[in-house]
């Protein structure tokens, strides 16, 4: 017997509950019918998922298999979106991903232009890091793309975007902030600093030595501005991140550090609207995000 993505849904549903009851309840199937999933679903693997009968502790294999399953039903549940998404798009549909920092300020512009212009219109927007943004691209999920740095990509086009200076993110009242001589990479390192997945980006030797010594990572921009909101770190971003950055947070520019974020614009060659791939490409290279 072949294994169904039901099948996955219900061991995903069983281990993050670690109950069959609750599990058959969020699924609206009979506690006996989720046992029985699961049964056939071990003896096509020939082995156990869990450890004893309570299904709350998983087994070595099972835990492999949830990690793989769950990333399965979720991709299974976004393409049925995706695909009912494109069939209720009477007017069209256009999917746009971007990196966070360039989406708060685009995506609002993006919205307000493209419904204006084409009512009726279905959107849909998501943020993530440069990564997912190229695999979603390379995926079909979407038809523009905004990403961090040039990645060739088979049937998509890649288009500057702008460039935007590296700098000091950290509280307003930081004392490197206030600081009356150029900040150098030297008093950033010296400060409390943690680091973030665009620092990645930076060639300066110099900084790069630093990072490489540096304990604390933090990927999600939300969180990371958080934590420099407390005055107790600082942190290197691109200079975008201060158009929406809390008052109570500021960037300054390191005198020895010139390096530049390149940003770039990619579009899908042959995506199913292409008239609105080309109207919303061409608004967003028309914007200054500067």
């Amino acid at each position: 017997m072949a294994v169904k993505i039901e099948m996955l849904r219900c061991f995903c549903t069983v281990a993050q509950t670690g109950s069959l009851v609750e599990a058959a309840d969020r699924l609206g199937r009979t506690q006996s019918a989720v046992s029985m999933t699961l049964k056939q679903l071990e003896d096509h693997l020939g082995k156990r998922l869990f450890e004893g009968e309570r299904k709350n502790r998983l087994s070595p294999l099972g835990e492999q298999v949830f990690e793989l399953a769950l990333k399965q039903v979720r991709q299974f549940d976004q393409a049925v979106q995706s695909i009912e998404a494109a069939a209720n798009a009477v007017q069209g549909l256009i999917r746009i991903v971007s990196v966070p920092s360039v989406a708060a300020l685009l995506f609002p512009l993006v919205l307000e232009h493209m419904t204006r212009k084409f009512p009726g219109l279905k959107v849909e927007l998501r943020d993530t890091d440069t990564q997912q943004v190229l695999d979603a691209m390379t995926q079909g999920k979407a038809d523009i793309g905004i990403a961090s740095g040039y990645h060739p990509l088979n049937g998509i086009k890649a288009v500057p975007l702008f460039e935007d200076q590296f700098g000091l993110v950290s509280a307003a009242d930081h004392p490197l902030m206030l600081k009356a001589e150029p900040l150098t990479i030297a008093d950033v390192v010296a400060a409390p600093f943690v680091a973030n997945a665009l620092c990645e980006l930076i060639r300066t030797p110099r900084f790069l030595t630093a990072v490489a010594n540096t304990d604390v990572t933090i990927h999600n921009t939300h969180s990371l501005i958080t934590m420099v909101r407390t005055g107790a770190w600082v942190t290197v971003l691109p200079q975008t991140v201060a158009r929406f950055i809390p008052e109570s947070t500021a960037f300054r520019e390191i005198s020895d550090l010139p390096d530049k974020r390149e940003v770039f614009l990619y579009i899908r060659e042959r995506s199913r609207f292409r008239e609105l791939t080309e109207e919303c490409s061409n608004f967003i290279l028309r914007t200054e995000l500067l």
